[in-house]
Order: C-alpha cells, then sequence, then structure tokens
C-alpha cells in the first residue's frame, strides 16, 4: 500500500514552497526526509497531515488519489503524525492522553453515559504492550520522562491502526540510548508493514534507522537514494547543490588581541570541555548539527543556562557567567535562535523593543525621554536600513528580516564588544541575508567580534575567518573556510554518533 505524491506544488504570496514534488513511498521501509531549512519538509509533511492543502498535485494512497482537508480526514484515511512539539496534556493519565477525544463510554445507572475507565485503562495497556512498552497507564503524562513521552506520542499515533507513521524530529530531545530505544520500536513498525516517513536534521543518525533517503532543495526533490548510497558527501551534494561562493570582503582584518576566551566550559548534557579564543574584530563560525550543542554553549556564554565548570575571559577578567545582565555590563551581547521568543516582545513598539536592553546609556538622572529614544531609534533604522513604517507599532507587524534587525539593533545600542548571534539568517529572505552579512562585516571593520552559530553552512564559508566543528558537544575541528568545501564542511560535522 504505497504513498504517492504527484506533483505537489504549494504556493504562498510571493513565494513557492514546493513545486511540484514527487515521491514514492513503499510499505515495510523507513524513509527519511531531509534537506536544510526552507526546503519544504515541513510543508510536505503539513500536507500528508492534512493541515495544509496544495495549490495542484496529488496524494495518492495504495494507487488511489485522496484528498486530505484536515488532520481528522488524513487519520481517518490511515495517516497519523507525531510532531516535534510534544501535545501530551501534563496533568491527564498516559491513558487518558492515548484515547483523549474518543474515550469508551458505557450505559449507566438511569440510563446516563459514562466514561468507562477500565475499558481505557485496558485498551492503554494492550497498545503499550503491541510496543513492548512497559508504563503505568494511570501515571500523569506530566511526569514522564522526555523519552517516555516521546513513546506515549507514538503509541498515540498507533492507535489510529494508520498505514503511514510520519516522525517530525523525533529524537531532538533525546539522548543516544533513548534513541537507540527509539530505533528498535521503529524497526518494529516497520516490519509490520508501516509506511514510516522520518524527518530528521541529525544527518548522523540516518545509517541507524533509514531505508531510503529523499532530499528537498529549494521546494523540489534533489534525489531519493538507498541507504548504502548515503555517503556525507552524497547527501551535501544533494543537499546544497552546486554553491557559488560569496567573497567576503578584504578589508576586514583580524586583530592579534583576544576578545574572549573560552577555557574548559563545561554543562553537563550540553557540551564538554570546550576551548577557544575569538579575536578582535574576528568572525568566528560555529558549525554543528541539530544535538551538537552549538545554542547550548551560546546560551551559557551569556550567563542564560549557567556552566557547571570552565572559564570565560573578558578583557583578562576571568568569570563564570551567571546572568545576562552581568555578560551585557563586560560587553556582550546575544542575538537568540528564536527572535519571536526570546529576541523580542511581540506586542510592544519597535521603539521599545529597540532601546529596552540599553536603558541604562540613555538614562541621565534617573529619567529616559521619549524623544531621546526615538532619536537612538532612528539613527539605527538607517544604519541597518530597516523599513520601519511606524516606530510606535507593534514589532509583530514587520517583515522577518526586519524584525532580525531589531534584535540585532537592541544590543547594537549597548556598544558591545562581542555579539553571539545563535541561526541570524533564520527564516528571512536572500536580501535580508545579505543585509545581515553587511551588518557582520561593518561590526568586524570596527573591532567588534562576532562569533556566528549557524545551521546554514554555506553561509559560514562565505562571511567566516575561521569556523569551528562542534559533534557531541564538543569542539572537533577547527577549519579555514577558504580551504574548506561545503561537502567536506559536512562531512565533519557528521561523522561519528549521536549525542551521548
Amino acid at each position: 500500500m504505497p504513498l504517492e505524491t504527484a506533483g505537489i506544488r504549494k504556493e504562498y504570496p510571493g513565494t513557492v514552497a514546493l513545486k511540484g514534488v514527487s515521491l514514492r513511498f513503499e510499505e515495510g521501509k523507513i524513509h527519511a526526509l531531509v534537506g536544510k531549512n526552507g526546503a519544504g519538509k515541513s510543508t510536505l509533511v503539513k500536507i500528508f497531515a492534512g493541515a495544509l492543502q496544495p495549490t495542484a498535485g496529488s496524494i495518492l494512497l495504495n494507487g488511489t488519489p485522496i484528498q486530505l482537508r484536515s488532520p481528522r480526514e488524513a487519520l481517518e484515511k490511515g495517516i497519523a503524525a507525531v510532531h516535534q512539539e510534544l501535545s501530551l496534556v501534563p496533568e491527564l493519565s498516559v491513558a487518558e492522553n492515548i484515547f483523549l477525544g474518543r474515550l469508551p463510554v458505557k450505559t449507566g445507572f438511569g440510563q446516563g453515559m459514562f466514561v468507562d475507565w477500565r475499558e481505557v485503562e485496558r485498551r492503554a495497556e494492550e497498545t503499550l504492550a503491541g510496543f513492548e512498552l512497559h508504563l503505568d497507564v494511570r501515571a500523569k503524562a506530566g511526569r514522564l520522562g522526555v523519552a517516555q513521552q516521546q513513546m506515549v506520542e507514538i503509541a498515540k499515533a498507533m492507535s489510529y491502526n494508520p498505514a503511514v507513521l510520519m516522525l517530525d524530529e523525533p529524537t531532538s530531545a533525546l539522548a543516544r540510548r533513548e534513541t537507540e530505544h527509539l530505533f528498535e520500536l521503529l524497526h518494529r513498525l516497520a516490519s509490520r508493514g508501516i509506511i514510516l516517513l522520518y524527518i530528521t536534521h541529525r544527518l548522523q543518525e540516518l545509517q541507524g534507522i533509514a531505508d531510503e533517503i529523499s532530499v528537498l532543495r529549494n521546494g523540489e526533490v534533489a534525489g531519493t537514494i538507498g541507504i548504502q548510497e548515503a555517503s556525507p558527501a552524497t547527501l551535501a551534494g544533494l543537499m546544497f547543490g552546486q554553491t557559488i561562493p560569496t567573497e567576503r570582503p578584504a578589508d576586514l582584518p583580524v586583530q592579534a588581541a583576544a576578545a574572549l576566551e573560552i577555557r574548559n566550559l563545561t554543562r553537563t548534557g550540553a557540551f564538554q570541555e570546550v576551548s577557544f579564543t575569538l579575536h578582535r574584530g574576528e568572525i568566528l563560525g560555529i558549525a554543528g548539527l541539530l544535538g551538537a550543542g552549538r545554542t547550548e554553549l551560546l546560551r551559557s556564554i551569556f550567563g542564560v543556562d549557567p556552566a557547571d565548570s570552565g572559564e570565560v575571559v573578558v578583557d583578562g577578567m576571568v568569570l563564570r557567567p551567571s546572568s545576562p545582565s552581568q555578560m551585557k555590563r563586560l560587553g556582550i551581547a546575544l542575538t537568540p535562535e528564536n527572535r519571536k521568543a526570546e529576541g523580542l516582545i511581540q506586542n510592544a513598539s519597535t521603539r521599545f523593543n529597540m532601546c529596552i536592553a540599553s536603558l541604562d546609556r540613555l538614562t541621565t538622572g534617573g529619567f529616559i525621554t521619549r524623544e531621546r529614544e526615538r532619536t537612538v531609534v532612528r539613527s539605527m533604522v538607517k544604519n541597518l536600513d530597516m523599513l520601519v513604517g511606524d516606530m510606535e507599532a507593534p514589532v509583530s507587524m514587520l517583515s522577518g528580516g526586519n524584525q532580525q534587525k531589531v534584535v540585532a539593533g537592541k544590543w547594537l545600542n549597548t556598544a558591545p564588544r562581542v555579539i553571539l548571534f545563535d541561526e541570524p539568517t533564520r527564516g528571512i529572505d536572500v536580501q535580508a541575508k545579505q543585509q545581515m552579512f553587511q551588518i557582520i562585516y561593518d561590526l568586524s571593520r570596527k573591532g567588534i567580534s562576532s562569533l556566528v552559530v549557524s545551521s546554514e553552512l554555506e553561509e559560514l564559508l562565505d562571511i567566516c575567518h575561521r569556523i569551528l566543528v562542534m559533534r557531541s558537544g564538543r569542539i572537533v575541528a577547527t577549519l579555514d573556510p577558504r580551504r574548506t568545501t561545503i561537502e567536506q564542511l559536512v562531512v565533519t560535522c557528521m561523522e561519528d554518533g549521536t549525542r551521548s
């Protein structure tokens, strides 16, 4: 009973997310779907799940065209999904979560209808036993570990007896042992004839789970290969294609003096014994696959999640960062990975967001004036080439690229020595990306250092003086972008196994 797409196309105003995608997924196989950010993976999964409707094309199950107008209709057609963000209700039991919305009932006294709790628990135990899972079905879901919650999510999806099971980044919060347990379960499901679609950014785990791999690139199918053919170099070629390097400006000298030094920094479960020096004016990239520990490292350097051991040296001062306010006073700034949730206050104005980190610099005698804020914001809007119609309007009204510039401008107003950029170009268009690069270049010209984490590996090759490669929480290589190809960088990121 194969699942197929024929010419699936999805258009949005001003962009095309999928451009005639045709794929075939066979029963009894685990089929991985990979591609860099923006390749179209999530869009395709949402179409399969009934959450989005294609602009053109068709979906066929066992050769018969089907329409999936809602998630419920997808379930009725035998297609179930386990999303990256867990959807369990923490205060309900395991059994209640598995059968939420369809709890079995019985007729009671006075012909009233009541939930048959004994039947709920019996069915839940039966469902879990079918996957060799041993959990207390009466336990509250919120008290389970992340790995156990993930298993309950899968059991919930499988309780619909689907022909197709899709899993979106199922190992993003799992350690190595838990990942291995999940893989064993998925292989058992595949042996029963289930079609499994496995979406992941963790290319290093493909050899342990996939039978076939389809690669999406810019909304199109770049290729489908068997796992035996899936070398890191082959995957890199399919994911990135022929990349045209962007020349980094020649007038970005790196000074010998250290702006930031990291000595044996460790946070248990995230990264271990990380050491490096960031020089003044340097653009230093950190590459690595999902789960390598890149974001966690930046958060610890900035004091958001304090490290367990090790030292950070700023201008000769040795310390262990304990808070963002401490690091801000020392001239360190962080633009976070999730700008909407962590970098901006969405319902506040652009003016407020741009000034919130630098209020101490804008205050005189304990007072701050609206006009002084506006003067600072107008200057930054001009310097960053921002499109802001009304600085008093909510920042949520701006485009993604302009929101990213607000985050950068907020910290530039603090006159930092070092800026930690976490995924600075995620979710913004090509023109906005080039503008972000110019911001980073201008900082370098002023002797301000940048530490850049990006999943867009080709961008790191374009803009950085050096690239550190993280794998399983450790720095494993230092690369010169001028002497490194995208294939070599991907291979370096992928070698060895998953996080322990």
